[in-house]
């Protein structure tokens, strides 16, 4: 049974190398480092994509560590929010996507795992409930100017933490996102959306301080930019 249990974990590791080596030749080549998406060259060859699809619908997430899951979960959010983007390409915003008066989000098209979710069941009842971990805000993307930028590298299980606490950092002092300065702070609607998941650090001001790279005073002023649901392409 050992060396059955054994060989099961190398091959899920050995698969897991497959796939994120996959995935990364795709971002690579599909998004620059300001996180803008070539959605036209994808629409015209979605092959690596669907490919990668593939993949994630016949993983197996029985001996996956909780990082390693952690990273399959946003790798495949940010992968179908790409799909159904060059599946009803061109347009100008993922909310024009509408289908029997569902959005984007409410249309069961992501393939995880042998099952069917929509992209709002793995973000709020997967990646919040399950990993408890605010920063994931900063690791998925929904395709819109506002977001958080969309890395162009996969989330492995081994840099999935590192990556993480980087692109939240980046994030929180992205002046496009956010606006800070000592006594007044214009922040992303995300953290009035999600207030309740920063609460466990002590609440938004309280990470926003502890990531910023600005001095920010004890009582500054905070207000929400308007979000800009533009497609994140270029």
């Amino acid at each position: 049974m050992k060396k059955i249990l054994a060989g099961l974990g190398l091959f899920l590791a050995v698969q897991a190398v497959a796939q994120s080596a996959s995935y990364k030749n795709l971002l690579s080549k599909m998004v620059n480092t300001k996180g803008e998406v070539n959605y036209k060259l994808l629409h015209d060859k979605p092959e690596e994509l669907n490919a990668y699809l593939k993949t994630i619908a016949a993983a197996n997430l029985q001996g996956m560590s909780k990082n390693a899951q952690k990273a399959l979960w946003m790798n495949a959010y940010n992968a179908y929010t790409l799909k159904v983007v060059i599946d009803h390409y061109p347009l100008k915003s993922i909310t024009d996507i509408k289908e029997k008066g569902k959005t984007a989000w409410d249309m069961p098209i992501a393939k995880v795992a042998g099952k069917t979710y929509t992209l709002n069941q793995i973000e709020h009842e997967i990646l919040r409930k399950q990993f408890n971990d605010y920063r994931i805000h900063a690791g998925i993307n929904c395709a819109s100017f506002s977001c958080p930028v969309l890395l162009n590298q996969p989330f492995t299980e081994a840099n999935v933490d590192q990556l993480l606490e980087v692109a939240f950092k980046s994030f929180v002092n992205d002046p496009q996102r956010n606006r800070i300065s000592k006594a007044e702070l214009k922040l992303s609607q995300i953290f009035k959306w999600f207030a309740e998941d920063f609460e466990r650090d002590g609440g938004v001001l309280a990470v926003v301080r502890k990531y910023a790279e600005t001095e920010i005073s004890a009582t500054p002023d905070i207000d929400y930019l308007e979000y800009n649901w533009s497609l994140n392409g270029k």
